[in-house]
């Protein structure tokens, strides 16, 4: 496995790292066969958070007999000095180590006072002091956030949401955190499920010497494929090219990014799924889609209370209740032509 340098870290990370939300989803022992394999596979970095139920007791349970031999990064979602370490601790335990290498806060939608010593800033340093972890983190999918956190330069790393639909500004920030000698961790390379040609993002973050990607997994059928691209990168170029330029104009513009921050929500709405779903129709097989529980979920919708909540959430500015009724009408209209042309 190729490795890369993690700025200022320096640590040296495989340039295919494995993100551990997703196996939440699957039990203990498929878990550890999963993790295990990405470890012998030559996989040494892992990242997980406080907030993934039980990812970090997946990974303990798995990977603790080898755990000088990776590198594990996690979060920490609270917002005092004080919560930090309570997570961190519960972190330590649930992951069987007595280390992370490096804690992150996880998306604050404002940034701590790195001058507060009660902010959560204050309790990463504490955690540092302590021997808890070794670098601190930020993660968030606020550009501006982001940008601050790099130019504040009080952070090890920074971890952004990265690939082949992210705007202008967006590669510049990758850009300057190599510049800035800061850590750069890619989340959402597949943004989110909407890429389904792991070729394209992989061989579009060659460009990004800096640009660690944690690809989430949670079947061995995409461990094995991403083992599979590591072990012959794709070029960007001919066929690959051509497929990255249709979808990139395909999805420019307003789309949901599902990263779950508008949850819950008070109307029982499956939000990151709803808002997207005009996506999802189109771009992977749509019979799942259109069973009755699906159908029902959709027209959830309609009991949308309009109290605001996910557009205030939405770290990429969307009018999410809007989006979410331009889904219900199309989802609509794609249902009652799919079974027209069963008939």
């Amino acid at each position: 496995m190729r490795k890369v340098k993690l700025g200022r870290t320096n640590l040296m990370v495989t340039k295919t790292a494995f993100g551990a939300l997703p196996v939440q989803r699957v039990d203990m022992e498929t878990a550890r066969q999963i993790l295990r394999r990405a470890y012998e596979a030559g996989i040494n970095f892992f990242d997980t958070a406080r907030a993934y139920t039980d990812s970090e007791e997946k990974i303990g349970y798995s990977l603790a007999d080898v755990r000088h031999e990776i590198i594990i990064a996690t979060k920490s979602p609270s917002g005092t000095r004080e919560k930090v370490l309570q997570d961190v601790q519960t972190s330590l335990q649930k992951l069987k180590t007595d280390y992370v290498d490096i804690l992150q806060l996880h998306n604050p939608s404002v940034l701590p006072n790195t001058d507060d010593p009660e902010s959560a800033y204050a309790g990463l340093l504490e955690a540092q002091k302590r021997g808890y972890c070794r670098f601190i983190g930020i993660t968030n999918h606020s550009l501006p956030n982001a940008r601050a956190a790099l130019e504040s330069g009080k952070y090890d790393t920074i971890q952004y949401p990265f690939n082949y639909l992210s705007i202008p500004e967006e590669q510049q920030l990758v850009r300057d955190c190599e510049a800035a000698n800061i850590g750069f961790i890619c989340m959402k390379a597949l943004s989110g499920g909407l890429i389904t040609d792991a070729r394209l993002p992989f061989a579009f973050l060659e460009g990004f010497a800096n640009a660690v990607p944690i690809y989430g997994i949670q079947r061995m059928a995409e461990l094995e494929q991403f083992i599979s691209l590591e072990q012959n990168p794709p070029v960007l170029e001919g066929e690959l090219l051509t497929l990255m330029e249709k979808d990139q104009s395909e999805l420019k513009g307003d789309f949901c990014r599902a990263c779950g921050y508008c949850m819950p929500c008070p109307a029982g709405i499956e939000i990151n799924t709803c808002a997207r779903m005009s996506l999802l129709l189109r771009r992977s097989p749509f019979a799942p889609h259109l069973s009755d529980k699906s159908r029902a979920m959709m027209e959830k919708i309609e009991g949308c209370l309009n109290c605001g909540r996910c557009k205030s959430r939405c770290p990429y500015g969307l009018d999410t209740p809007a989006l979410l009724r331009k889904n219900l009408e199309d989802y609509r209209q794609f249902y009652a032509e799919a079974m027209q042309s069963n008939q």
